[in-house]
């Protein structure tokens, strides 16, 4: 009696045991994704907002789309700094820093006094960003490998997706209550919270024995590594284009339905919200279709799916079929991006060691940003007057990821989403209910506890 006591007592204890690792993991999961949903805040919440910005520093919409294409090339040069940083560092530090550097910049463009300033200080706020959006891809390589890395893509994207939902119905409700400038404050309040969240939340997940030892040269020499290796650029390719073609939307848009199709604020925030909805959703059907289909044959349904979607956007503009139109392409469109973008993130990424994954990841998201911030003036310039531009500008970087993926890809990509696929994985304690895979790397080494607690 007292044997079988002592063992129920002992399966009772591992039983808790698990639970608890289950739920420090599931913790760092929804830290990591309220993280990478830096991004969607800082461009989304105040979008709402631009035609107010405008008005009150009296100046056109190309400039006041300068702000977004500040942020995103601050996301890009934040990326290239403390994505091979934290290869070195370790992730920890660095991760520290820029969220509470961006808590910061953030409330100091509240107080901009003019255009310019908020341009530059929009910036130094994506800089800060930056560092916080390549962190947790890194920290995602350190811990998965294989199809796992889509599923946990897809698992961030479902947290920090509801953050373009919920972003622009925020935003719009505060400029009821307040101006763009109490939206920035709101963002600062967010970092902040942020900043708690990851002193809490989050460890170390790079060892210092797997620490990347190099110094700017061999920054440099991974780089271009990186460049020439056609596995990395046919998906990093795909996501920085797809990415683009995303954010000529994002930039447009305010401007297109408010002004053009006579939107409200409100009605603008929900439109984008349905959107965000469905890239979401379709994001959640990519991970779980992960290692039951090609990652690559997902990546190349959505931007199938996308292309048709901008197509249909180009040919309702054209002949004037109206804001029903318009809405429906455009969300067909973004059902695609969510299908494509967090498994062409993840075949770039599965590929490369964890000692490199900073710099991968940094490489990755320079990409995405840069080319998202080419793409938003380009919508501008074509005037206001129109939804064309901003079509076209779609339609154009659409097919561009979708050639540049199968042109990259072929003869290099399929061998490796199939090695990918039956990688040696070891099982990780990471509670139930959770992904359990670690790279193959790892085996034989023990796993590193990365939830405080």
């Amino acid at each position: 009696m007292t044997v079988t006591i002592q063992q129920d007592e002992a399966v009772a204890a591992s039983g808790d045991g698990k639970a608890g690792k289950g739920r420090r993991r599931g913790l760092l999961l929804l830290i990591l994704g309220a993280l990478s949903a830096i991004g969607p805040l800082s461009i989304d919440m105040y979008l709402p907002a631009l035609p107010a910005i405008r008005g009150e520093m009296l100046t056109g919409a190309a400039q006041v789309q300068l702000t977004l294409t500040a942020c995103l090339i601050g996301v890009s040069v934040g990326q290239v700094i403390a994505g091979p940083l934290s290869d070195v560092r370790g992730r920890r530090v660095p991760l520290l820093v820029g969220v509470a550097a961006y808590a910061l910049t953030s409330l100091l463009c509240a107080f901009a006094p003019s255009v310019n300033a908020l341009i530059a200080l929009r910036l130094l706020q994506g800089i800060a960003g930056g560092a916080a959006l390549v962190i947790v891809r890194a920290v995602v390589r350190d811990l998965y490998d294989g199809p796992a890395i889509t599923r946990i893509f897809a698992t961030l994207m479902l947290v920090s997706g509801l953050a373009p939902i919920v972003a622009p119905v925020a935003g719009a409700q505060l400029l009821v209550v307040t101006s763009w400038r109490g939206v920035f404050v709101s963002l600062s309040v967010a970092g902040l919270l942020l900043l708690l969240a990851v002193l809490l939340g989050v460890r170390e997940t790079l060892p210092a024995e797997r620490r990347d030892g190099g110094g700017l040269r061999h920054t440099v020499s991974t780089f271009g590594h990186l460049i020439r290796d056609r596995s990395f650029m046919a998906g990093a390719l795909a996501a920085g284009l797809g990415f683009a073609g995303m954010f000529a939307y994002v930039s447009g848009s305010p401007f297109v339905l408010q002004e053009i199709y006579g939107v409200t604020p409100t009605g603008f925030s929900l439109i984008f919200g349905l959107n965000a909805l469905g890239l979401t959703l379709m994001a959640q059907v990519g991970g779980r279709l992960a290692g039951r289909v090609p990652p690559a044959r997902l990546v190349v349904i959505g931007l199938l799916v996308s292309l048709a979607g901008a197509a249909g956007l180009v040919a309702g503009v054209a002949t004037g079929l109206g804001l029903v139109a318009v809405i429906v392409s455009l969300f067909v469109l973004m059902c695609g991006v969510g299908l494509s973008l967090p498994g062409s993130g993840a075949l770039a990424l599965a590929g490369q060691p964890p000692q490199v994954a900073g710099s991968a990841s940094a490489l990755l998201g320079v990409l995405q940003f840069s080319l998202g911030a080419v793409a938003a003036p380009l919508v501008g310039l074509g005037g206001s007057g129109s939804a064309l531009p901003m079509a076209l500008v779609m339609a154009g970087l659409t097919g561009a990821a979708l050639v540049a993926f199968l042109v990259l890809s072929r003869g290099r990509t399929v061998p490796a989403v199939r090695n990918i696929q039956t990688a040696p994985v070891v099982p990780a304690v990471v509670g139930d209910g959770l992904p359990s895979e670690l790279p193959g790397d790892l085996q034989g080494k023990r796993p590193v506890d990365v939830s405080a607690g």
